[in-house]
This record gives structure tokens, C-alpha cells and sequence, in this order.
């Protein structure tokens, strides 16, 4: 049997498990429950999801090769400081392949695809205006996963989901902006498509990936999750720590 995580998550065996426990951490580091510069706690992240320490330790090694925390001897794994330029650098680079995902897409989706991707946009649309979040979140990922999959592309598509692991993707209730961008944005991309136009599917995917990024960069910024990004003025910088000492304290 798998473990389980303790919000009832199912969590698998192996690989599966630690990759999951490091999808909960980079979550958790994102949104500033695991605030900067301070240590995660083996033992309290296991309790917390309920599973043994050792998937949580492989998971804190994948966090250290991807630079999310650094190991101090002797005292553990410190979480390392998220910045704006950290959260627009990874909606780049998730923009531009998913931008060429689309590109190829519109070329290679079939009409029934279309046909379904229409299907999903208005169930999407519906969700939003009933304000079941949870629901256009996961109407959002198979109108992606659709676009991703029908490009042919497969390790195009595996790179991308690299990046998107470290987007808070429960995150559609939380995130001002982010239900009406998946609901509005998707019409561009939509009509490429439908136009069979690579070009014109490139730049509203690209722009679409880059300003729900946007989005999330602004909302954390204004929990003071971010620290301040190389080449920050130095009173740009204080009011960056500022706040984020200001949220720390409350």
C-alpha cells in the first residue's frame, strides 16, 4: 500500500512519493508557508503529510539540486529566498515552450480535437461564472494537456511539466486575476488554433503563460513572500524586507 498524505491525498510508492512530497515543498516555498531562510524540518513535513522521513529527505536533495533550498552542515536545509525575477524567470521559460507546443499544434490538432477543446473551454467558462474554482482549475489543465499532447511533441511536453511542478496549481481561489485569465485568455489561443495560425497560437499562448505568472508574481508580492531581485535599488530593496518582516510579525 502507498502512503498517505495528511490532507488525504493519496501519495504512491518510490519515486512517485518522493516526487510528490517535493511537488507539496516547492508549493509550500512558492506561496510562503515554508518562509526564506528558514530551515525545513524533516520530521515536521513528514507528520504533516504523514508519510516516513526518507521520501522527504530524497525530496529536499531534488529541491537542493534545483536551488529551492541549501544544505548547511550540521543544521539542515534552508529554504533559499524567492524573488520576482525567480517567478517571472519561470513563467518564461514555461511560456516560451508551451508557446511552441501551441505553434505546432495548430497544425496538428485534429478537428474532433478542436471540436473538443471548444467543448472544455465552455465548461470552463461555465465553472468561472458559478465560481467553482477548484473545477476551472482542472478544466484549465485538460485544455492544456489537449494543446500539449496533440503538438507531437513528447519531450517538449515533458520539459514543460518540469516547470509547471513548480506552480501552485490548487492555487485558482487564492490568486486575484488567475480564474478570469484562464477563462478569457484561452479565447485567443482558441481562434489561432481554430485558424490553423502557428504563429498567432505561439504569441497568445506566450502571452497568456506570462500573465497568469504575472498575476501570481503581484499576489506574492503583496503577502511579502518575495525578497527583493538582483540589481533591486537599495531603498526598493529595504521596502521589499520590510514588508516581508511586516508579514512575518503578523
Amino acid at each position: 500500500m502507498g502512503e498517505t498524505a495528511g490532507d488525504g491525498v493519496r501519495m504512491g510508492r518510490s519515486s512517485q512519493l518522493t516526487d510528490r512530497v517535493a511537488s507539496w515543498l516547492r508549493e509550500a516555498i512558492m506561496v510562503g508557508e515554508l518562509p526564506a531562510s528558514s530551515f525545513v524540518r524533516t520530521e515536521h513535513v513528514a507528520a504533516r503529510l504523514g508519510v516516513s522521513a526518507t521520501p522527504v529527505r530524497e525530496a529536499l536533495m531534488l529541491l537542493h539540486g534545483e536551488g529551492a533550498v541549501r544544505w548547511e552542515p550540521r543544521r539542515g536545509f534552508r529554504v533559499v529566498p524567492l524573488t520576482r525575477t525567480d517567478v517571472d524567470d519561470l513563467f518564461a521559460v514555461q511560456a516560451h515552450i508551451a508557446g511552441e507546443l501551441a505553434a505546432r499544434a495548430a497544425t496538428t490538432l485534429p478537428d474532433d480535437g478542436l471540436a473538443d477543446l471548444h467543448r472544455l473551454q465552455r465548461e470552463l467558462d461555465a465553472a468561472g461564472e458559478r465560481g467553482e474554482l477548484g473545477r476551472v482549475g482542472e478544466l484549465n489543465h485538460q485544455v492544456h494537456r489537449t494543446i500539449n499532447k496533440a503538438a507531437g511533441a513528447h519531450r517538449l511536453a515533458s520539459m514543460l511539466n518540469l516547470f509547471v511542478n513548480h506552480v501552485p496549481r490548487g492555487y485558482y481561489d487564492r490568486v486575484p486575476g488567475w480564474s478570469d485569465a484562464t477563462t478569457h485568455d484561452h479565447d485567443a489561443v482558441l481562434a489561432a488554433l481554430d485558424a490553423r495560425d502557428p504563429a498567432a497560437a505561439r504569441a497568445a499562448m506566450d502571452a497568456h503563460i506570462r500573465h497568469i505568472g504575472a498575476l501570481l508574481a503581484d499576489h506574492l508580492e503583496q503577502r511579502g513572500v518575495l525578497g527583493p531581485s538582483p540589481g533591486d535599488t537599495a531603498p526598493d530593496a529595504a521596502r521589499a524586507s520590510e514588508r516581508v518582516s511586516r508579514v512575518r510579525r503578523a
